[in-house]
């Protein structure tokens, strides 16, 4: 059953949406994700979703309706500023760390994104949510880091390579899988901002 009209309510005459803990909405969440990347996105059920959360299909469709606006919501509650924190004192410090906290967090973003796929092209609010839970945190923090270290004087505002540090970081996540089947993990992204990113920047 992997047709969005295949995976209609139980109960299309409930409208009122009942009340979840947080705790238990974010178990719903977890378990679509990892549906997905097991299984990729079309393969994914309700029926599949309420199996691994313990519940009950017309539970899910009380809340979300549809199952793209379900993965939307869960997309959302898994977004996370991880490199919100990083502030090493210099800005060469800070691009590696960010290079360990991506590779760290790679293999399960990519398979996320890669079992996504097809759908993200072809429905708008998918497309939207996985850009607002993955990519535009990511690139706040990336930006606040390159801001930080222009204040600092460590590079000119000037310097042309600043606009494009978020693109070869995520740029380097998605193409290694594709060209040599593996994840872009701590060890790959450090080399990748020593050898490219630093030198453009002229840093060491």
């Amino acid at each position: 059953m992997t047709s969005q009209a295949a995976d209609q309510p139980e109960q299309a005459g409930s409208s009122r949406r009942s009340k979840l803990t947080p705790e238990r909405e974010q178990e719903f969440f977890d378990a679509v994700l990892e549906e997905i990347r097991q299984c990729g996105y079309e393969a994914v059920t309700m029926d599949g979703v309420a199996a691994r959360a313990r519940c009950s299909k017309s539970t899910l469709y009380r809340q979300w309706r549809t199952k793209p606006r379900f993965v939307a919501a869960a997309l959302r509650s898994s977004g996370q500023t991880r490199f919100a924190g990083i502030d090493t004192g210099t800005l060469a410090g800070d691009l590696r760390e960010a290079a360990r906290t991506a590779g760290a967090w790679s293999a399960r973003d990519t398979s996320l994104l890669q079992a996504l796929g097809h759908a993200v092209t072809q429905d708008p609010e998918l497309a939207r949510a996985l850009r607002e839970a993955l990519v535009e945190p990511e690139i706040v923090g990336l930006r606040a880091i390159l801001r930080r270290g222009v204040e600092r004087g460590e590079v000119s505002a000037e310097n042309p390579a600043l606009e494009y540090v978020p693109a070869q970081f995520f740029g380097v996540l998605r193409v290694r899988p594709l060209l040599e089947g593996r994840n872009a993990d701590p060890d790959y992204l450090l080399r990748f901002v020593e050898a490219a990113v630093l030198p453009a920047l002229g840093l060491e």
